[in-house]
């Protein structure tokens, strides 16, 4: 990576400088301090800039619990980067808490409430080092289990951090520690917080609304008023700085680059994965500062001339900033939002028409409107100089252009074109849907069923069929068609076969009279569910949790792909979610045996099973056949 070397002949520096330089240090660079709040006052004291202000979602429960008078204490808990001591420090004001004593030496802080409690605040359990953490734990199993309503102790921890102190410190008297075992339920399996102690988990905040909250806080910061009197946008210039600022404030596309960079967090979200605020503060910084030839791939004030001069402000492009375009792989691999993102595979994924389109459009009278319409619109990013001379070179047939492997600028480039098609490609534009630009082909069908179901409407026919579909062929391992009925089908015994064709039960494919599929939204984990109901009543049915990559997986399935060609692991899942249902069928028999009295079967040399055969067409049925069991 070349480093662009600043000169010294500047007069003065542009306007908004000091708050590029305060804003990059919450970027992916080596050494981001600004990223804990234990930092900010300082770094924005330095910086003479006004600080970035985000809100603390949980801030007012945890206000209104202290007003409350409720006996007992507080946790704030999360994983690193949701925000714990920023709430910690937000709740010590709200109550009459002085910043100056805050920011004093120490890790335990005091002050007297107006009802007579001493709330004392733990800012970071983590900062207690091994039998150091003993005491402020005893003081919180003394308010929690003791009974002691003196004082009010709020105590900011991860979640293993948390558990593990008080393992260790259980191992250590001989016990296990009573507070343990009810908070890893509460923190995993979403159960009921101890009494006496108030759970606020940071953790399950996170997502779109945090993601839009930290870009109005970030491309909206008074701060960028400065850049209006700024010399490298003035004249024509494009300040690569501030045209990825405006791009994010989606003042040229309606929204549209937001919402779409919201549905990716959404989308990592429900697959599981955590995007807390620190991480997406870093991504926003990154998507506004990012360039390959930057220090530490990051922009400042002073070397937006020379990006400029060299005319290399397209390797700026806020949407390949998106996914770490800008850094280097090992710095890539240590920031786990940029690994999400990576996850979706934006850039290597692609279509036919898409590449089509990007190589031979500018040519191809046929594809010429649809290339100035989606590439050529766009002259900074999209259709720059670079591009079209690269494509040029490529289609001429030079030997340098056409090598493969990453070693061909006009390669590279159509990477970085993928990426900004996949943000800026029009919502149901014929031939070129952006979905298909990743790995996750399917992903706004499902995050349209989502929100059906947030929304308490249908889902949709075409999804629901796609489902059944897909489901059918997982647990038979043929290749049926059926979108009415949902075949339970076994090779004979609970194994873990992937082709059955004995089929145990059946169920509708929508809900009838208490038996059938059912697709609900969980409100514990936020995602559909498949709900299988073999029998009317209650416990009768075994749930399937739909995420992302799951609903990827039947969606594929039902369109031919082979299951374990996508993910072995969704293969696994599935089977073991037949093998939860053949087990139901069978205790639900039992049952019903056990209350009917049923006739001893005329022939008991013989046993009655049912085959599933397909029809022409790919329509499977059920067709009992007999076998006669010599002695």
């Amino acid at each position: 990576m070349t480093e662009i070397i600043t000169t010294s002949t500047e007069t003065a520096s542009p306007p908004a400088s000091a708050w590029v330089r305060f804003l990059r240090t919450y970027g992916p660079t080596p050494n981001n301090l600004t990223m804990f709040d234990e930092y900010v006052a300082g770094a924005v004291g330095r910086a003479k800039v006004q600080p970035i202000t985000l809100s603390a979602p949980m801030l007012e429960q945890m206000k209104q619990h202290i007003a409350s008078g409720r006996p007992g204490s507080m946790l704030i808990a999360g994983t690193a980067g949701d925000g714990k001591t920023y709430h910690c420090r937000a709740l010590w004001t709200s109550i009459g808490g002085k910043e100056k004593d805050w920011a004093g030496k120490g890790n335990i802080k005091e002050h007297r409430l107006a009802d007579g409690r001493l709330a004392v605040f733990i800012k970071d359990l983590s900062e207690f080092n091994g039998e150091e953490s003993d005491a402020p734990l005893a003081r919180l199993e003394k308010s929690v289990l003791g009974g002691d309503d003196s004082e009010i102790v709020i105590m900011a921890a991860n979640h293993g951090q948390a558990l593990d102190r008080l393992r260790d410190l259980g191992r250590r008297q001989g016990r296990p520690h009573p507070l343990r075992k009810p908070l890893q339920e509460f923190f995993l399996q979403a159960g009921e917080a101890p009494n006496r102690l108030a759970v606020f988990d940071l953790s399950r905040n996170a997502g779109r609304k945090a993601l839009e909250e930290v870009v109005a806080a970030v491309a909206n910061h008074v701060e960028w008023d400065n850049c209006s009197t700024c010399a490298l946008k003035a004249d024509g210039k494009i300040c690569p700085i501030f045209e990825n600022r405006q791009r994010l404030l989606g003042q040229s596309d309606s929204g549209q680059f937001s919402q779409r960079l919201g549905d990716l967090v959404e989308i990592a979200r429900l697959n599981g994965l955590h995007m807390p605020v620190r991480d997406l503060l870093a991504l926003c910084a990154n998507m506004i500062l990012g360039h390959r030839e930057a220090k530490d791939g990051l922009m400042s004030c002073s070397e937006v001339s020379w990006i400029q001069e060299q005319g290399v402000i397209d390797r700026a492009s806020v949407y390949g900033n998106a996914f770490g375009a800008n850094l280097p792989r090992r710095r890539l691999a240590d920031r786990p939002v940029f690994k999400a993102m990576a996850a979706f595979g934006v850039g290597n994924e692609t279509t036919n028409g898409a590449d089509g389109l990007l190589v031979y459009g500018k040519d191809d009278s046929k594809l010429a409107p649809s290339f100035a319409k989606l590439v050529g619109n766009d002259p900074v990013y999209g259709a720059n100089a670079r591009l079209l001379s690269a494509q040029d070179k490529y289609l001429e047939g030079e030997e340098a252009a056409r090598i493969e492997g990453g070693a061909s600028d006009f390669i590279k480039l159509l990477v970085a074109q993928r990426r900004r098609l996949f943000f800026t490609l029009p919502n149901n534009e014929e031939g070129y849907p952006y979905w298909s630009m990743t790995i996750f082909r399917f992903a706004g069908e499902y995050l349209e069923m989502r929100t059906s179901l947030l929304n308490k409407k249908p889902v949709s026919e075409l999804v629901r069929g796609r489902l059944v579909r897909g489901l059918n062929r997982v647990m038979t391992g043929l290749l049926v068609d059926n979108e009415d009925r949902i075949f339970v089908a076994s090779s004979g015994g609970f194994t873990q076969s992937k082709v059955s064709v004995l089929c145990d039960t059946e169920a509708p494919s929508r809900r009838q009279n208490g038996i059938g599929l059912a697709i609900k939204l969980d409100p514990i984990t936020d995602r559909p569910t498949l709900d299988v109901a073999l029998s009317p009543g209650v416990g009768n049915s075994v749930t399937f949790d739909i995420t992302p990559v799951r609903f990827e997986f039947l969606s594929r399935v039902a369109d031919g792909a082979l299951p374990g060609s996508f993910s072995n692991e969704c293969l696994e899942d599935m089977l073991a979610f037949k093998a939860k249902l053949l087990r139901k069928a069978e205790l639900i028999r039992n049952n019903n045996s056990q209350d009917d009295d049923e006739e001893t079967s005329a022939d008991e040399g013989s046993i009655t099973l049912n085959l599933i055969d397909i029809e022409q067409g790919g329509h499977g049925f059920s067709r009992p056949i007999t076998v006669r069991i010599s002695s």
